[in-house]
């Protein structure tokens, strides 16, 4: 850092860029926020609503999954109809992990709001299509295809990063990740509530109605509704990425430096997309993201098993309507979390070290869950929603500061790719861990009277297993990162 001319004492940049391409939309952003110091609250509340429509769909089935393959008459038996279940659930990841890094390549050529609107209409289209399946194949190719068009997680991480000055990425990489958690916890409330209609509601829609046609339209129409919405929002949204023509700009020499010298931590592109397999500071990040996402979504599956069995299998008696309360009240809390906490904890303590200090607050959180089983009323639904809202807090910091990392281990120009390789890679992850989470649940309702971690005590053993392990993947020589603290 310098002095200016003034001789004020005030430090400036000691490189800036000098030269702005007039038909770059990056740069035109850039020359803008060399001036606009403040936060950019409505290209974030647009990158908010954005993101939480396009992860509403995710897991907003979950809840009536089971109900709507009964109706659809595949499973020849009330045995089978789990089976043909998680062949939807699925669905969506393997789709999503087949195409996230093409996405991100896309991005990274053609500009990242694109990838945004396509996705939102996929939501639109395909999230509606689903709720007016008529069979069991139709239902599984719209989620399938919906999985493959969504292909906004990796650009919009790397938009995050763009479309502010360097002081607010930590706002934003945050607000992107309170949101896809609260769409997570916010779905299944949806679909929870808004299924079936016609049987919880009788007074508002009658069975001859759409809603009562087609029982699981609704939550599927009100979420395409907010993506519409969402798709209208971004208007507001600038487009990030520079595009140049370089055979014709003199001063491509020049403005290539200014731009390799913008951001110290992040490695140099030559090689192009292969060159990220061999960048171990974001191969570092994306084995420490993929490994407590696969935590995450297991926590996410054995919480709804866990709180709706029985009391005499370890369980909490809950109904669909409690847990929906629960993963709503979580979400709120988030975004308080968000907004309010984040941001000063982020700055005051540096990444590697709050993800550590998150993974160590997990464990005994996860191990006193079996213990809530002897509590009962208000005691029980306050101990629920405390711990269920400060382990979503700890999941959503911990994918923040992975988000982060990855963002500044490379140059711009690969940084969608990066990000899009990082959801392949954590849809992978995301679509084994409710599977391996299933069958360990089975298992240990079996072993109510085993003198090893009885019951639920096993489930919660194992997810913080997973824990230790992503924990130790944050040191040395597992993981690798710049100096520059955030």
């Amino acid at each position: 850092m310098g002095k200016d001319g003034g001789g004020d004492g005030l430090e400036v940049p000691l490189l800036k860029r000098t030269y702005y391409h007039g038909n770059c939309p990056g740069c035109r952003l850039e020359k803008r926020n060399e001036t606009r110091r403040g936060v950019p609250y409505t290209e974030f509340a647009c990158m908010w609503l954005v993101t939480v429509c396009s992860t509403l769909p995710i897991q907003s089935l979950f809840p009536f999954l089971y109900f709507m393959i009964r109706d659809l008459h595949i499973a020849k038996q009330v045995e089978d109809i789990g089976f043909y279940a998680g062949f939807v659930g699925a669905s969506y990841m393997l789709g999503r992990a087949l195409t996230s890094t093409i996405w991100g390549i896309v991005a990274d050529k053609h500009g990242r709001k694109p990838v945004l609107v396509i996705t939102l209409i996929a939501v639109i289209t395909l999230n509606t299509l689903f709720g007016l399946s008529s069979s069991y194949w139709m239902a599984l190719t719209t989620r399938g295809l919906l999985g493959l068009l969504s292909g906004m997680l990796g650009p919009i991480k790397a938009y995050a990063t763009e479309v502010c000055r360097k002081e607010h990425s930590h706002l934003a990489l945050s607000l992107i990740s309170s949101s896809r958690a609260i769409g997570l916890i916010v779905g299944p409330a949806i679909g929870g509530y808004l299924a079936q209609p016609a049987d919880k509601y009788p007074g508002m829609f009658s069975q001859e109605s759409i809603f009562g046609r087609f029982p699981y339209f609704l939550p599927c129409l009100c979420i395409s509704i907010l993506a519409v919405a969402a798709l209208i929002s971004c208007i507001w949204l600038p487009e990030t990425l520079h595009k140049h023509n370089e055979a014709t700009d003199s001063n491509n020499s020049i403005e290539a430096m200014e731009e390799s010298l913008s951001d110290s931590n992040a490695e140099e592109s030559s090689g192009g997309y292969w060159s990220l397999f061999t960048n171990w500071p974001l191969m570092s990040a994306i084995t420490v993201y993929c490994l407590f996402s696969l935590q995450d979504v297991a926590y996410a599956e054995v919480f709804s098993l866990w709180a709706v069995s029985d009391r005499k299998y370890g369980g909490l008696s809950f109904t669909s309507t409690d847990v929906g309360s629960v993963l709503a009240l979580s979400g709120l809390f988030l975004l308080i979390y968000q907004i309010l906490i984040y941001p000063s904890v982020a700055k005051a303590i540096e990444p590697i070290t709050l993800v550590r200090a998150t993974a160590i607050l997990t464990l005994p959180l996860l191990a006193s869950y079996p213990f809530m089983t002897t509590l009962s009323g208000f005691n029980l639904q306050l101990v629920v929603n405390c711990a269920s809202s400060l382990k979503n807090s700890f999941q959503v910091t911990t994918i923040t500061v992975c988000n982060i990392l990855m963002n500044d281990a490379v140059s711009q120009d690969l940084r969608a790719s990066a990000n899009g390789l990082s959801v392949t890679l954590m849809s992978i992850f995301k679509a084994v861990a409710p599977a391996v989470a299933g069958v360990i649940f089975s298992w240990a309702q079996r072993r109510q009277t085993a003198s090893f971690l009885p019951g639920d005590h096993l489930v919660f053993f194992m997810l913080n297993a997973a824990t230790v392990i992503g924990l130790m993947c944050t040191f040395g020589p597992h993981f690798a990162r710049g100096s520059t603290k955030h």
